[in-house]
């Protein structure tokens, strides 16, 4: 089985934008997803590391090197592998970098489709501090929302997004704006 056909759908956004939210949502109505972050958990865990920010930072930039980015390959092979047990719609959690957005939509070409999570800035700083896996301070936020900017060119992927959500609001309202781009896509 090609590509063709498929339809893969990828949430961007800064850390706290709802890309989690909306993903679980999507796996609960049975859509498989693929998952950037967890190739870097699954790295740290093989090298008995704890999950920090620093070590995630680490690992990312070890599995980027040479720029010969293993995660986005992993991801690569995740997707065809789904596409081929039959799969034709399928999530894509935490596709944060200009490379793999670029080397996604050469593989899959017409197939992906990107929607840019963004909330005020206030009300993902405050999901961020509240959250109950990984919560950030303020700083560390700032932090990292930089070095996603700057160093993985993730500003660069939630402008050039197919469609936006404007997340200010409850999970049932988000998933109803998911729900009806999802139509208007025909996903």
């Amino acid at each position: 089985m090609s590509e063709q056909n498929a339809k893969i759908i990828a949430f961007v956004g800064l850390d706290g934008s709802g890309k989690s939210a909306a993903t679980s949502y999507l796996i609960e109505r049975g859509y498989p997803k693929v998952h950037f972050g967890g190739v870097i958990m699954n790295a740290l865990k093989d090298e008995g590391l704890d999950y920090t920010l620093e070590n995630e930072k680490m690992m990312r930039d070890k599995l980027r090197q040479n720029g010969d980015d293993i995660v986005v390959k992993r991801i690569v092979q995740q997707i065809k592998d789904l596409v081929n047990s039959g799969q034709r719609r399928i999530i894509v959690d935490g596709m944060g970098s200009w490379d793999a957005y670029r080397t996604l939509k050469h593989e899959f070409p017409g197939e992906l489709i990107t929607v840019s999570l963004t909330p005020f800035r206030n009300i993902r700083m405050r999901r961020l501090a509240n959250r109950s896996e990984r919560p950030l301070s303020v700083h560390d936020a700032y932090d990292r929302d930089f070095d996603e900017i700057e160093n993985l060119g993730k500003g660069g992927v939630i402008a050039i997004a197919d469609y936006s959500i404007l997340n200010n609001s409850s999970q049932e309202q988000l998933h109803s704006q998911i729900d009806e781009l999802l139509r208007f896509i025909d996903f």
